[in-house]
C-alpha cells in the first residue's frame, strides 16, 4: 500500500489530491491530511444551503465540493482526513474506520462505530465518513475532529434563516466532540496522526511512505485550478433550487424570489412597499441569468442608478435579501 503524509493544508489542492491518487494510480492508497479552514460539502449538496455565508466571507473560509456524497463537514489544522483507495473493494465504512479505532482503543478512548458511517464517543460524533466510487476503485475519506475549534465549527455549518427549496442532500447536525477531550495523557494533532500512520502501515505488510514527484503536484495544480478551485464546480453544480427572503431597507421592504439553475439566476421577481422611479421589471431582467455569486451581482448593481429602481436602497442591502 502507497501511503501519503500530505503536508500541504489547501482544501482546493486537497480534494484535487484524492481525485488525482484515485484515477491515476493501481495501488491501493493511505493518506493523511489536513485543511486549513474550510467547508467541505457533499456532492449532491446545494452549497448555499450548507453554509453561514456571512460568517464564511467574514472568516475567509473556503467553502469546496468533494467527490463523495454525504453532508458538509468543517476543516481547520485540529481536523485530521484520512483516505482509503482500494481496488475491487465493496463501500464498507466499518473496514475503512476500524483501524481509526483500533488506535483510539490502545489510547484508552472507548470509541465506537454507530449508525451508517460515523464515529463515536460516548454517543457524540467525531468521525463522518464518506464514499466516492470511480470504476474499480472505491476512495472512502473521514474527518477526525482532534482539536478543531468548535465554536468556528458551528456557526460556520449555523444556515442563516432563509427558505431554500431544492432537492439536495440536507446535512445532518450532530453533537460532536474533540478527541483531545477523552486522552489520558496530552498529545499534539501530528503525534496522533503519527500514531494513526503507522498502525495503518503495521496492517499492510506491503505499504511504504510516498513522496510527491513533480508530475504529481504538476497534475494536482492542474486539476485544483481546472477543477476545484472555481466557482462551477464549488457553487454553479449545486442542484436547481428557489431562494426567497425579505429584507428591510432604507428604501422600504424588498421580498425577493429567485429560482437557480446551475448556479445561474434563472427567473428572479422582486416585490415590496418601496417607491421607483422606473419599472423593477427592468432590473429583474438585468439579474436574470447572472451567476447565484455574491460578487457578480455587487458589480451589476453598482454599474446602475439603483435609486431609480428602489429608492433609497443601497446596493449591500439588496445583496443581504438574495444570499
Amino acid at each position: 500500500m502507497l501511503c501519503v503524509n500530505n503536508l500541504y493544508t489547501d482544501p482546493y489542492f486537497n480534494m484535487a489530491m484524492e481525485e488525482y491518487f484515485l484515477k491515476n494510480f493501481t495501488e491501493n492508497v493511505f493518506i493523511l491530511w489536513r485543511n486549513e479552514p474550510a467547508i467541505i460539502v457533499g456532492k449532491h449538496q446545494n452549497s448555499l444551503a450548507e453554509i453561514n455565508l456571512d460568517f464564511v466571507k467574514e472568516k475567509g473560509i473556503k467553502v469546496v465540493r468533494r467527490l463523495s456524497g454525504g453532508g458538509a463537514v468543517f476543516h481547520d489544522l485540529g481536523n485530521i482526513n484520512f483516505t482509503f483507495i482500494e481496488n475491487g473493494s465493496k463501500p464498507d465504512f466499518q473496514k475503512f474506520t476500524q483501524p481509526i479505532l483500533d488506535v483510539l482503543i490502545n489510547l484508552g478512548i472507548d470509541a465506537c462505530f454507530e449508525g451508517r458511517n460515523d464515529l463515536t464517543i460516548g454517543g457524540r460524533k467525531f468521525s463522518g465518513n464518506a464514499i466516492a466510487v470511480w470504476k474499480n476503485r472505491t476512495l472512502e475519506h473521514g474527518t477526525l475532529l482532534f482539536s478543531s475549534e468548535m465554536a468556528d465549527l458551528s456557526e460556520a455549518l449555523k444556515v442563516n434563516p432563509l427558505k431554500f427549496e431544492d432537492k439536495s442532500v440536507k446535512s445532518t447536525r450532530s453533537r460532536v466532540t474533540n478527541i483531545s477531550e477523552h486522552l489520558r495523557q496530552d498529545i499534539t494533532v501530528t503525534q496522533f496522526l503519527d500514531k494513526v500512520m503507522t498502525h495503518v502501515m503495521s496492517l499492510y505488510p506491503d505499504s511504504y511512505l510516498y513522496e510527491y514527484i513533480q508530475k504529481d503536484l504538476h497534475e494536482i495544480e492542474r486539476l485544483r485550478d481546472a477543477k476545484y478551485s472555481t466557482w462551477e464546480w464549488n457553487f454553479g453544480s449545486s442542484p436547481n433550487y428557489s431562494f426567497s427572503k425579505m429584507v428591510r431597507t432604507s428604501g422600504g421592504n424588498v421580498e425577493f424570489h429567485i429560482q437557480i439553475e446551475k448556479g445561474m439566476i434563472e427567473q428572479i421577481r422582486i416585490f415590496g412597499d418601496f417607491f421607483a422611479n422606473k419599472d423593477i421589471k427592468e432590473l429583474e431582467d438585468l439579474l436574470r441569468n447572472s451567476k447565484h455569486n455574491i460578487s457578480d451581482i455587487r458589480d451589476k448593481l453598482l454599474n446602475i442608478e439603483l435609486n431609480d429602481y428602489i429608492a433609497g436602497a443601497k446596493a449591500g442591502e439588496l445583496l443581504a435579501g438574495m444570499f
